[in-house]
């Protein structure tokens, strides 16, 4: 990985924000490719018009206006709702990404007009900066995780100390205290992280810059299935706090739970601003809450002169031990999961970024440390002892408050930041997605961003296989938690590992008191991932360790198919050297009339004859070759020596996502030598195959008597497993494309191992 990303360049990281941008997942042009299409392009000479010869005329306008047309962006009552034109037409079509293909039928403009209620109008790629998240917003959505910990892992704790029975409880003040003393650590050397890494410091980033590959994988893995277990375990537990306070909705926890992940969803697509407004209330709400739950139990207990209740009697099903003991802080020690996220996530902060990002992680382990502490506080004041029928919130709210409004405030303001506290890893799961994609570690989908500039795929990947977790152990919290710690410690330790050696290396102002942080965090973080992985490993802590194996398989096959696709897609010196691949001179194709204007009646009943695809004999066919280039590689370039191949008129189209990526094509096309005519459409809005039948849509009107052929370059992998890696846009466009006449959609198969 690329070590620059690691330095502590703070003002210059307020200039290059770490926002992914719309061109990043299309490929770039080193010095040596530029010289190879140079020699390549050289070789077309012989096919092409001499010196002071006219290029051939094109039988059609390629310039078909901006996408979209100013115009066509009006208010609705759903907001700024983009309406898209065709290019250079009529009709009605959607630019975004899930809604590319023309909806004509009735079924089609009413699941457009749905999507579009449910998600909002699509974001242009240079809203992103509007898109950031100011303190008070980022505080819910980034903490949400951490703070509703409080409402299970006091519990998670409490429940296996009372298997001592009374003497194990005893033990719950000074493991809840050494627990409040790791998340201090563990806050303040993810401080450390920030500062030096102001472009965002996730696990992933930092082990990988600073230990290799395999501890930044491995982080990877464990920060992904951290993310899948904190959705699961944030709806179980919401879902508990609801069946607390009416117990006859305990059948329905399942049904419940998948509505809610169908929420979420929902709203993490609509983008990251409206997500943030979204679940804003709901935790500090919870805050809110929790502190009047704890400063009411200690003015009552104040009371008594703070003397605990005498809890009640417990037999003991195992002995107290150190495994009990040590089981009981790891278990525990869940209340730290979602520390890491405000570290992953300081692109999301509004400048000046890290700054704000530090400012807000301080907030997040005040609060988190003052209510876990609270919570564990009140329960040993009160006497209160987990059980099976009514989370220990829930004993607490009831002993405080009765079941008067104040409780029923509680419980809502938990089960509320429970279910919603899962919008902490929709937002930094499919950023994770994102990162392991552009290192070619995941499939390339997950670098797209979705209308609303959220990462949709990697948002549905989180909603289906949370849904299936939550399934799968039925919605029971207690079932989910000893999965829970393993990962997320395992991404702590190689953090807090990877920032020592990275202050070892950089050595800058105040170097030894940040690496001291950081040693001591990644020292606490190895006791609780071993202690978690040894004691909890027959509960269900050996599934997590499989997963992230499993994992690390998967990314390094992966990116093994995309470095072998990727050295046989490159321009090397072989690609400019062979002789069979230069073209021979062919005559030029009969000129028409650059740009007709006639209507279909006014050239004679022939051309309606043609229009009707009534074409039985070679001469009466009109061709126009249209070559679709995402970029110039070897596939695109066969691509092209295809299309001239045919000795028809050839127009080279160029969807670009920004003004920049434009340019810079358009500086590789005059490079190669620009043998065939170029048009690039800008398309603000990321859609891809929506613009290129827009464009298509159009010659076809402005010529209908033309067989346009699309011809697409396609990879063609050799095993079915590498076919979800790569893009299916040259099977959208088939399907697209194929209600509209004397369209012709060809592939030219480019063959990888």
């Amino acid at each position: 990985m690329n070590e620059a990303r690691s330095k502590d360049h703070r003002d210059k990281g307020e200039q290059n924000t770490g926002l992914p941008g719309p061109s990043d997942a299309l490929p770039r042009l080193d010095q040596e490719q530029l010289r190879v299409l140079s020699q390549v392009g050289r070789q077309w000479l012989p096919a092409a018009p001499g010196p002071g010869t006219a290029r051939p005329a094109l039988p059609v306008d390629p310039d078909m206006g901006s996408f979209p047309l100013a115009a066509d962006i009006r208010p609705t009552r759903f907001g700024q709702l983009v309406h898209i034109t065709p290019l250079g037409g009529r009709g009605q079509a959607e630019a975004a990404e899930g809604g590319e293909e023309i909806a004509r039928s009735r079924m089609g403009r009413f699941a457009h007009g749905a999507r579009r209620a449910l998600l909002g109008a699509p974001l242009k790629s240079t809203a992103v900066a509007r898109e950031s998240m100011r303190k008070l917003v980022a505080l819910p959505v980034l903490s949400a995780d951490a703070l509703s910990s409080v409402a299970y892992g006091p519990e998670a704790m409490l429940a296996v100390l009372v298997l001592a029975g009374t003497a194990g409880l005893a033990y719950s003040l000074p493991i809840a205290a050494v627990i409040a003393f790791l998340m201090v650590m563990v806050g303040m050397s993810y401080r450390q992280t920030i500062r030096a890494y102001p472009h965002g410091g996730g696990s992933y980033i930092v082990a990988g810059d600073n230990l290799g590959l395999l501890p930044g994988l491995m982080a990877a893995g464990g920060l992904l299935i951290d993310y899948v277990l904190t959705v699961a375990v944030s709806i179980a537990s919401g879902i508990a706090a609801i069946t607390s306070a009416i117990p006859s909705l305990a059948p329905a926890t399942v049904p419940l739970g998948l509505v809610m992940i169908a929420v979420l969803l929902i709203g993490n697509l609509r983008g990251i601003r409206q997500a943030g407004v979204l679940f804003a209330a709901p935790t500090y709400a919870f805050i809110l809450a929790m502190f009047a739950l704890i400063i009411s139990s200690l003015v009552d207990s104040a009371g008594d002169g703070f003397h605990p209740a005498p809890t009640p009697h417990v037999n003991a099903a195992e002995g107290l031990g150190v495994l009990l003991v040590m089981r009981a802080f790891a278990s525990g020690s869940t209340a730290m999961t979602g520390i890491e996220a405000i570290s992953n996530a300081v692109p999301a902060f509004r400048p000046v970024r890290w700054r704000n990002a530090r400012s807000t992680l301080t907030w997040m382990i005040s609060l988190l440390v003052a209510m876990f502490a609270g919570v564990v506080a009140i329960v040993h004041l009160r006497g209160v002892i987990p059980s099976s029928s009514e989370t220990v919130l829930s004993q607490l709210g009831h002993l405080t408050f009765g079941s008067g409004g104040m409780y029923v405030f509680v419980q809502a303001a938990t089960a509320a930041v429970l279910l919603l506290a899962a919008n902490t890893a929709y937002n930094d799961f499919p950023r994770v997605l994102f990162l392991l994609a552009r290192d070619s570690h995941a499939p390339r989908l997950f670098l797209r961003q979705g209308d609303r500039l959220a990462y949709s795929n990697g948002i549905a990947l989180l909603s289906v296989v949370a849904a299936l977790v939550y399934v799968a152990f039925n919605g029971e919290t207690n079932s989910l938690i000893p999965l829970y710690a393993v990962g997320v410690f395992l991404a702590f330790s190689l953090s807090q590992a990877g920032m020592v050696v990275h202050w070892r290396r950089v050595r800058t102002p105040h170097w030894r008191k940040s690496l001291a942080f950081n040693a001591t965090g990644a020292v606490l973080s190895v006791l609780v991932l071993i202690t978690a992985a040894v004691t909890k490993f027959v509960e269900g802590a050996w599934v997590a360790l499989v997963a992230i194996g499993l994992f690390f398989l998967l990314a390094t096959r992966i990116r093994h198919h995309y470095r072998t696709v990727a050295a046989a897609l490159r321009l090397h010196p072989g690609a400019a050297e062979t002789p069979e691949q230069v073209l021979t001179p062919a005559p030029p194709p009969p000129q028409e009339p650059a740009h007709p204007t006639a209507e279909p009646e006014e050239r004679g009943a022939d051309h309606e004859a043609e229009e009707g695809e009534e074409e039985e004999t070679p001469q009466a066919i009109r061709h126009l070759s249209v070559v679709a280039l995402a970029s110039l590689d070897l596939a695109g370039l066969r691509a092209l020596a295809y299309a001239a191949s045919l000795q028809q008129p050839s127009l080279a189209l160029h969807i670009s996502p920004s003004e920049e990526e434009a340019e810079r094509f358009r500086g590789y096309w005059t490079v190669w030598g620009d043998h065939v005519p170029l048009h690039v459409v800008v398309s603000p809005y990321r859609a891809i195959v929506g613009p290129l039948i827009h464009y298509i849509e159009a010659l076809h009107r402005q010529r209908p008597d033309l067989t346009i052929t699309v011809i697409l370059p396609e990879i063609v992998t050799q095993h079915l497993r590498h076919r979800p890696l790569h893009s299916k846009d040259a099977a959208r466009l088939r399907r697209a494309l194929r209600p509209l006449p004397k369209i012709v959609v060809t592939s030219v198969p480019f063959h990888v191992p």
